[in-house]
């Protein structure tokens, strides 16, 4: 079996998801995944710059690197250059719904933008729930409840 999973770096802070899956399917892409996590930070609400994309074949992940890896014409004003690596450890749609579904990101008090997504024949679909209870998001000991 063949690599799925993909790291996209060096993307704007100022995107949003929104923004990110536009850009995914304007290059050719739109249907062609069912896993997307943006991290936000909490704090400033600024994208950390870096996003997990699972595409669902090796070849359609294979062609998404080919055509991202070195983008920069973004739709804000950047002079980012994005990369594109195999993610690791986490390969794979189910991987990736077993590293999060009990996460604090799903924690009642999280919007749902800061949040992975998955998506079933092009269409947003819900998130697998959680197997125990979910914990809110904190940062040692400091509860971290988005603003």
């Amino acid at each position: 079996t063949g690599r799925t999973t993909v790291m996209m770096r060096n993307l704007p802070n100022n995107y949003t998801r929104g923004d990110l899956l536009e850009l995914i399917d304007s290059q050719g892409f739109a249907g062609r995944y069912d896993f997307l996590y943006f991290p936000i930070d909490f704090r400033t609400r600024a994208a950390l710059g870096y996003a997990f994309l699972n595409l669902l074949t090796p070849g359609d992940a294979e062609a998404f690197r080919r055509s991202l890896d070195g983008f920069s014409r973004w739709r804000v004003p950047s002079s980012k250059v994005c990369s594109v690596a195999w993610s690791a450890p986490h390969q794979g749609l189910q991987s990736h719904i077993e590293r999060y579904r009990n996460s604090p990101l799903f924690h009642e008090s999280v919007p749902d933008a800061y949040r992975p997504v998955v998506f079933v024949n092009g269409r947003r679909a819900p998130f697998p729930p959680p197997t125990k209870r979910v914990k809110p998001p904190r940062q040692g000991t400091e509860l971290m409840l988005p603003v």
